[in-house]
């Protein structure tokens, strides 16, 4: 494939809602723009952008996946974006790359939670907007409802470019309110010209005026000569509406079906027309060190300037090996350039540069600024880093990911799976920053956290699919914490002696708590030689392995702060061990007279509901042991806010499912840590004590 040019690229993300119809719009793009010979069906699992095997089986895109399209001399690159609550953030990395935003609206059911999650997320890239309005061709299909909600949830300035001809299965045109003509589609998708329904006329005027206003609005000089003529004349249109979209002052609306192929020409023309391309961009920034500490540096999307491109997606592919998928932000590439990975400071050669169509990639001899390209087998380059040109170094910040919000053991069902599981989740992890996987110090269990249920679960299907690794999912664990609740005054003091050199080590401190959220301080207090200073950091270490251990539950200790007072040594006996000891005696005096308490994790958590059910849902809340704090309307849902512990809503979802019919979604984020009741405290306790994490507090060797 050709290079193209930087005013030739539209880089575009398609968002939405879960099964809005992104990656059958998508598909059926290519399909009518002729980069694809056969039309994917999701139904069939024949999309360009389904690549995996788990996201056919469940018709549900789990990642980002990516299509091409060449129309009208421009190179268009989709980025398929997931829409489901469990694998929704991977949006955030594709908006980072776009330069537009296609956000794609279910006729039927409107605004939904995750369209207006992804809205957020592109208001955070400052970036502009297409809406499509989907599935018009469906039973209860509505254009004028959707838009409805979208102008409600987000902003006046949404204004139809194209208005449908009919409705459900008699939707068949659409009316271009820009260029003033209307269209009727064949089965292909190809747009034939036909009359403005008389019928839909009185509309029509309305969205054109609405239209010249917003234009108006966009500007000071043009606002004026509205305010004088009360219209604009079209020469003062048609130019403009392409400033305004890319200033995020106007964001066009398409009336489409992804499945019958009807207003898809029309919108691949007005993309081509108005969407900006990547130099519309302000300049992109950067700093001269990995550690973003350094100066800020800036990068225009030009040629002139020198090479630089963010790394924001990498794909672990079972032939191809591991392939980076990056956007060229300024400056251009050649195959086989070598270049700086300037976030880990070392040089990586590139190799052949392809351009990505699903699982296809092909090769290009040349990547100019805006550019999505993708390479493959780099040695150590990661989603998030950042090539350039040695000689002129810049590090661009990394997308951050939410913190995850479930976590379970996985244990291998083998030895053998056991020696592959570190390898394959490894894999698994390049491609999904989201995941984290980790192995609990105390407890030994391998941990994997993620976003929800089903994100787990679709890496365990990954595991066994792709890495024919086998495992077992136990319930997820609450993170409890544990914390003091007196302050008191203690002595450790650690004496061995058994023939030969011995051991001692005696301190003096106070354990005192501090406020949630503290975590732990070392203050030492010690005047003169009691302790000599060499010896001191080890009495604060052994208070810290013994405070990972707990000391009710198991759980590590957080929230307090220990000073050290006074203590004695030996001058051939005390060594840095000696210390070490006497610091975890300390803390187990300190544990019996402190009164330990357990803590649990509160998260802030949003339930998006229908207002019919919300008296249900708040109830809900409130036997969960909730603090409803608040209450919203965005567009037709309400919003409840409120705080709950964790370990009440392990199993929320389903009952969400069953109250609102699967119409309700929830997103939930840890807040702080509180004190739990004393009732349920003595039960994790005692499972504790059960389980042999802790043993009853009598001895304390």
């Amino acid at each position: 494939m050709k290079a193209f040019s930087t005013e030739n690229l539209r880089n575009l993300a398609v968002i939405g809602h879960g099964d809005a119809g992104k990656t059958q719009l998508t598909a059926s793009l290519a399909y009518v723009a002729g980069a694809t010979p056969r039309w994917g069906k999701v139904d069939e699992g024949t999309t360009v952008t389904d690549c995996d095997e788990d996201a056919i089986e469940r018709k549900v895109s789990l990642n980002n996946n990516f299509a091409h399209l060449e129309y009208k001399d421009t190179k268009i690159n989709l980025i398929d974006t997931p829409g489901y609550a469990a694998f929704v953030s991977h949006a955030r990395p594709a908006l980072r790359a776009a330069d537009c935003a296609l956000v794609v609206v279910d006729a039927v059911h409107g605004i939904e939670v995750q369209t207006e999650k992804t809205w957020q997320y592109a208001n955070e890239f400052l970036l502009p907007r297409f809406m499509v309005i989907n599935k018009i061709d469906k039973e209860h299909g509505d254009f004028g409802h959707a838009l409805e909600t979208a102008t409600h949830s987000f902003a006046r300035s949404i204004v139809p470019f194209t208005l449908p001809i009919g409705k459900e299965g008699n939707f068949r045109g659409v009316v271009d309110v820009v260029h003033q003509k209307a269209y009727e589609f064949d089965e292909n998708g190809k747009a034939t010209g036909i009359a403005i329904p008389a019928e839909g006329k009185a509309v029509f005027d309305r969205t054109r005026e609405r239209l010249i206003e917003i234009v108006a609005e966009s500007d000071d000089a043009l606002m004026e000569k509205y305010f004088n003529d009360g219209t604009l004349p079209e020469e003062d249109i048609y130019p403009n509406l392409a400033k305004a979209i890319a200033a995020s002052k106007l964001c066009p609306v398409y009336a489409v079906s992804s499945t019958t192929l009807v207003g898809l020409q029309i919108l691949l023309d007005h993309l081509v027309e108005f969407a900006p391309n990547p130099a519309a961009h302000e300049a992109e920034y950067g700093y001269s060190d990995s550690d973003l500490q350094g100066d800020r540096i800036t990068r225009r999307y030009s040629n002139d300037e020198p090479f630089s491109a963010y790394v924001f997606r990498t794909i672990a592919d079972p032939f191809a090996g591991r392939i980076n998928v990056m956007k060229v932000v300024s400056g251009k590439v050649a195959s086989d350039a070598t270049v700086c990975n300037s976030t880990r400071d070392m040089a990586e050669r590139l190799g052949m540069l392809h351009v990505i169509n699903g699982k296809v990639l092909d090769k290009v001899n040349e990547a100019q600024t805006g550019d999505i390209i993708a390479v493959v087998k780099l040695k150590e380059t990661q989603t998030g880093d950042t090539l350039c040109d040695k000689a002129k170094p810049i590090v661009y910040p990394k997308v951050e990911y939410p913190e995850a919000a479930i976590a379970f053991a996985i244990e291998p069902k083998s030895r053998a799976d056991e020696d592959k599981i570190s390898v394959a989740l490894h894999k698994i992890l390049e491609e999904d920053p989201s995941l984290h996987f980790d192995r609990d110090a105390q407890t030994k269990e391998f941990i994997l956290s993620g976003s929800g249920q089903l994100h787990i679960e679709t890496v365990v299907d990954k595991l066994h699919k792709r890495y024919h690794v086998e495992v077992a999912l136990h319930p997820p664990k609450v993170p409890y914490k544990e914390t003091i609740t007196q302050q008191v005054e203690v002595q450790g003091r650690h004496k061995k002696q058994s023939g030969g050199r011995g051991q001692f080590g005696d301190c003096k401190a106070i354990f005192e708590p501090l406020d949630r959220g503290a975590g732990f301080e070392w203050v030492d207090k010690i005047f003169g030689g009691s302790i000599p200073q060499n010896f001191r950091p080890a009495v604060e270490k052994g208070i810290l392995e013994a405070a990972q251990s707990g000391s009710v539950a198991g759980y590590p200790m957080v929230d307090f702060r220990v000073t050290l007072i006074d203590g004695s040594y030996h001058s051939v006996d005390s060594d840095e061990h000696s210390f070490r000891a006497a610091g975890r005696k300390a803390y187990r005096a300190a544990m019996e007279k402190a009164k330990p308490t357990l803590l649990e994790p509160i998260m802030d958590v949003e339930v998006f509901t229908p207002q019919e059910v919300s008296g249900d849902i708040m109830g809900d809340l409130n036997s969960r042991r909730g603090r409803v704090a608040g209450m919203d309307m965005r567009g037709k849902q309400q919003v409840i806010k409120a705080k709950v512990p964790l370990s009440e809503m392990l199993d929320y979802q389903s009952k969400l499912n069953s109250v609102t019919q699967a119409r309700g979604s929830y997103h939930m984020q840890f807040s702080h840590y509180d004190p739990l009741p004393h009732n349920l405290a003595q039960k994790v306790i005692d499972e504790a004590v059960a389980a042999g994490r802790v043993r009853p507090h009598d001895d304390d060797e």
